[in-house]
């Protein structure tokens, strides 16, 4: 890794179009003020409910060497006449310098566990070579800063894409440029802006829109959205690799066993080669996700050996997996976190998982789902099959979405309905014994990380 900036004020004020107060040289970028370390540039965004101007003095009291500011100031800076523009603009040129290649993740489920799995997997061939967007920065702000943030002899960069609404994605991986598009898996997430499923597939589909000429699309072969996905992809004259469970896909799991430690041993069947590795991560979508990551370490001349063996060695990130074992009188119970979100195909993959794990019970600490719109009622209801299925003993039920859930299970399993993260931690501290599975599910804005956190120690 060379130690070249990251970026020099004449560099940015070229990429930006702005004019730079003096020389300096930059080794991060961030817009929240909070976030800037030493050597930052820091960018002033101009929000609906806050000006990034006001915090400039904090940023520079945190080591800020400079900043991209829209009114002049004293301290280094690089004036021009729009931050926001500036911020897509350095994303632009930090895309354009990089010589790489660039995998771009979107999917109603599993973004940010591939994009972290797909990282590792890269980053253990190539050691300090491998990008990609922190955390959840999958939107028209935290796609443009994650580019910018790219070192400039950068090998591979990951990047996850998120939409709420049609036209969404297509910006964005007109500014990723990936030579590689990933779709995890369609489900009814934000169908509340959207008509049908069918809708959210076909705005999926627009991270095609961006591919570089000769690129890949790996689209999973299970969905009931493939023949949809495909066209798309190929209409953007993409070259089709599809994944799944099912014999068929061109990347497929040959044979899937429960591993020793929780995870699965999995038989890959890709184009031309076997692989056989495990998967840390259990569930048959950590499965499913592994595949398409293999798929596109594959597509970009990365090492598949070495990918294989970052996943077997993956733990479960906070939120979307990690499992705590928390000590009880007489032993020990095993919490699951998949608080940090949730909607009706992950919750099914996830009590799924919950349904096969060794346990005396099993309890599902379930949160609401949001952004449902008129079918939320229906689709929280029908959650009921899958938590039969998982041979759930105890349910805690938290907001008022829940209600309809509340209603099916009526007399099926122990069950308490609560309204907030607080009551459930309550609730849950009450009903958990050792031996017990807990899974914690919910989406982001219920809290269910606040119990977690409660429960398993250390905040996140």
């Amino acid at each position: 890794m060379s130690h070249a900036p990251l970026w020099t004020a004449q560099e940015i004020a070229e990429a930006t179009g702005g004019t730079a107060s003096a020389d300096f040289d930059v080794s991060g970028v961030a817009f929240d003020s909070r976030e800037v370390g030493p050597g930052d540039l820091f960018i002033a965004l101009k929000g609906e409910a806050t000006d990034g101007h006001a915090f400039l003095g904090k940023a520079y009291d945190a080591g800020a060497a400079g900043a991209i500011v829209s009114q002049p100031i004293e301290p280094p800076h690089v004036l021009v006449a729009d931050t926001t523009e500036a911020l897509n603009a350095l994303g632009r040129a930090a895309r354009a310098r990089m010589k790489g290649k660039v995998i771009g993740v979107t999917g109603s489920v599993g973004k940010t566990s591939t994009k972290e799995a797909l990282f590792a997997a890269l980053e253990r061939g190539r050691r300090g070579r491998v990008h990609r967007s922190v955390k959840s920065y999958n939107n028209h702000v935290g796609v443009p800063l994650s580019l910018a943030r790219m070192p400039r002899d950068t090998a591979f960069g990951v990047f996850e894409m998120g939409m709420n609404h049609a036209g969404e994605l297509a910006v964005l991986t007109r500014l990723v440029r990936p030579h590689v598009a990933i779709v995890t898996a369609i489900a009814p997430a934000h169908i509340e802006f959207f008509d049908t499923e069918e809708a959210i597939a076909r705005a999926k589909a627009e991270i095609f829109e961006g591919l570089e000429p000769g690129g890949f699309a790996i689209v999973p072969y299970d969905s009931p959205h493939r023949d949809l996905l495909v066209k798309a992809a190929e209409d953007n004259g993409a070259r089709v690799v599809t994944f799944g469970l099912k014999q068929g896909a061109d990347v497929c799991a040959a044979e899937a066993v429960p591993a020793v430690n929780g995870g699965t041993l999995v038989a890959a069947q890709l184009p031309g080669v076997e692989l056989c590795y495990t998967v840390a991560a259990p569930g048959d979508h950590n499965v499913a996700n592994s595949l398409a990551i293999m798929a596109a370490v594959e597509a970009v001349g990365g090492d598949l050996a070495a990918a294989g063996l970052a996943l077997a060695e993956m733990p479960g990130l906070p939120g979307r997996g990690a499992r705590h074992e928390i000590a009880l009188e007489g032993g020990t119970a095993l919490l699951i976190d998949e608080s940090y979100n949730a909607n009706p195909l992950s919750m099914a993959a996830t009590l799924r998982q919950l349904g096969r794990e060794q346990a005396a019970r099993r309890i599902a600490v379930l949160g609401a789902m949001k952004e449902l719109g008129d079918q939320g009622a229906s689709l929280h209801a029908g959650l009921a099959e899958p938590i039969e299925q998982a041979g759930v003993e105890c349910a805690i039920l938290v907001g008022a979405e829940m209600n309809p859930l509340e209603h099916r299970l009526e007399g099926k399993l122990a069950l308490a309905h609560v309204a907030d993260a607080d009551e459930a931690t309550a609730a849950l501290r009450d009903m958990m014994r050792a031996g017990d599975a807990i899974l914690v599910k919910g989406s982001n804005s219920v809290g269910l990380s606040r119990l977690v956190a409660a429960l398993a120690g250390g905040e996140r």
